[in-house]
């Protein structure tokens, strides 16, 4: 099946929210991976929970709400400056290598291009500019136009009532196993981006296609085009 559009997933993705561990490596010495990965675990943790209980929240609070408890957690001091800068990083957070030139590579294959994401508008525009994507998507969709957070069916919705496009017809691509379990179940093709080698999420799932990096995801969408 030709896919015409695709839409990406931000954080993970697109753009590294390890990145932000250098930071919090000189802020907080020898801590630095251990509040990154903490701090990412406990806000997708709080997005399924508000979702699950509909007490929705903005992605950039809930954000913040993490960041507190992970430094908490580890017992890290977390004074006003610091949360500051931790969160003035999150809002520029580095892109993939790959990613940009790939993008540009799929745009000039004919596909239109999209973010689907739990950031909040606010946080999206920022990310995209601080990594030059200005003008790569057609659309950048933000879960706060329905108060609900991936893997929420009213989340993944978004994609194909902007692209007036059946869900199967567009690719949804993801460094997430959970989301890209979720946007299979809603009925997306999807494609995993598995930068770290990680093993399926148990839920009787299997991706349409796998790679390490975005540049593999080419190859996918070729040889789609070439069957």
């Amino acid at each position: 099946m030709i896919m015409q559009a695709i839409a990406f997933d931000a954080y993970g993705t697109l753009f590294d929210v390890y990145s932000i561990g250098t930071l919090a490596e000189k802020l907080f010495p020898a801590r630095g991976a251990a509040l990154a990965e903490l701090w990412r675990e406990k806000q997708i943790e709080y997005t399924r929970l508000r979702t699950m209980c509909s007490m929705y929240k903005p992605f950039w609070e809930v954000t913040q709400d993490a960041l507190v408890f992970a430094c908490r957690k580890l017992k890290l001091e977390l004074d006003f400056e610091a949360q500051n800068a931790l969160m003035g990083q999150y809002a520029k957070l580095q892109a993939f290598p790959e990613n940009l030139g790939v993008l540009q590579q799929l745009r000039a294959m004919g596909l239109k291009l999209a973010i689907l994401s739990n950031g909040n508008p606010e946080m999206l525009d920022a990310v995209v500019r601080a990594a030059g994507m200005q003008g790569v998507f057609s659309h950048i969709l933000s879960v706060d136009a329905v108060k609900k957070y991936k893997t929420a069916p009213e989340a993944y919705q978004l994609g194909p009532d902007v692209f007036g496009l059946s869900a199967k017809n567009i690719l949804f691509v993801s460094s997430n196993c959970w989301d890209v379990c979720g946007a299979t179940w809603f009925g997306y093709t999807t494609y995993w981006v598995n930068r770290a080698g990680a093993p399926l999420e148990e839920l009787g799932v299997t991706p349409h296609g796998e790679g390490r990096t975005l540049i593999d995801l080419v190859g996918f969408l070729e040889q789609d085009r070439s069957n």
